[in-house]
């Protein structure tokens, strides 16, 4: 049961379901994250360790970058993840996540001299 309440508090934030969203897409690195949501790269990284935390994310390093992605082996999370999909599928600002996601590149953030 606390794992599933751990769970549920997790995705009870609207930045931290737009991470998720966006996590399904692909994986991706803080600065990536962070500029598709308009927020800080610190936000970001305390949003991500606590999706971590309830078994949601994971990540990778990736040269430069630590890249993560949504953990396929939490069987509840693809549950809720199911349910949410058919609710967030035309929600304005996913759709805007999603537009700016197809102009973010992560070596002109990330690699800046």
């Amino acid at each position: 049961m606390k794992e599933l309440e751990k769970l549920l508090k997790a995705l009870a934030d609207k930045n931290r379901l737009r991470i998720i969203k966006l996590l399904e897409a692909r994986k991706m690195c803080v600065c990536e994250l962070a500029s598709v949501l308009g927020i800080t790269q610190p936000s970001v990284s305390k949003h991500l360790k606590k999706l971590g935390s309830a078994g949601v994310t994971s990540y990778e390093q990736d040269c430069f970058w630590t890249n993560y992605y949504l953990r396929q082996d939490n069987k509840s999370l693809k549950i809720l993840l199911g349910c949410f999909r058919k609710y967030l599928v035309n929600n304005a600002v996913i759709k805007q996540d999603f537009e700016k996601l197809k102009r973010v590149n992560r070596t002109k953030l990330c690699c800046k001299k």
